[in-house]
């Protein structure tokens, strides 16, 4: 499988991604240890996630897909061999949501532990979060990264204008920028 560079960021991927939102909602765990086996058996290595995957689901409280994945990683001895993204930012009812510095913090922490991992290869924005100033959502990635416990960043549902915005503020500060959209 030829890979490809995500980004500035370093690392290299295989061209598809799988998507792991069904995970815990409409393939329970071991569909999905079968799913994640045949696609890295595939030559693939790069997965999506999020901590909020499946809240959507009645009595599930979101991290189903992140502790699935983990608990595959786990007992395949996988690491090393896949990218791992994951989100923050949407909404965990009776929870939170957004960029702020205290709740990426939080649930840095608790994406790790559900993954069974010390760091996340790619962890993005997955909604814009307008009431969080850019400087200190970007200012958060830079200090996980100089932490170890993420590799790179990226943004999902951003409009262009923010992406912009975004680019400018990595750029001043000479912080990390979005590797991908």
């Amino acid at each position: 499988m030829k890979k490809r560079q995500l980004g500035k960021s370093g690392i290299e991927v295989a061209p598809l991604m799988l998507g792991g939102n069904v995970f815990g909602w409409t393939a329970d765990e071991p569909t999905s240890f079968k799913i994640l086996d045949a696609f890295v058996a595939a030559g693939m290595d790069f997965i999506d996630t999020a901590d909020t995957y499946s809240t959507w689901v009645p009595g599930h409280k979101g991290g189903e897909s992140e502790t699935i994945i983990g608990n595959w990683l786990k007992s395949r001895g996988q690491r090393s061999k896949v990218v791992i993204a994951t989100k923050v930012g949407a909404e965990i009812p009776g929870e939170g949501k957004g960029l702020s510095r205290t709740w990426m913090m939080r649930q840095v922490e608790g994406s790790l532990k559900r993954l069974q991992t010390d760091h996340i290869d790619l962890y993005q924005s997955h909604r814009d979060d307008a009431n969080t100033p850019m400087d200190e959502t970007l200012e958060v990635y830079a200090q996980l990264i100089q932490q170890g416990k993420v590799r790179a960043i990226g943004c999902s549902n951003f409009k262009a204008e923010r992406i912009q915005e975004a680019l400018a503020v990595s750029r001043k500060h000479g912080w990390p920028r979005y590797e991908s959209l």
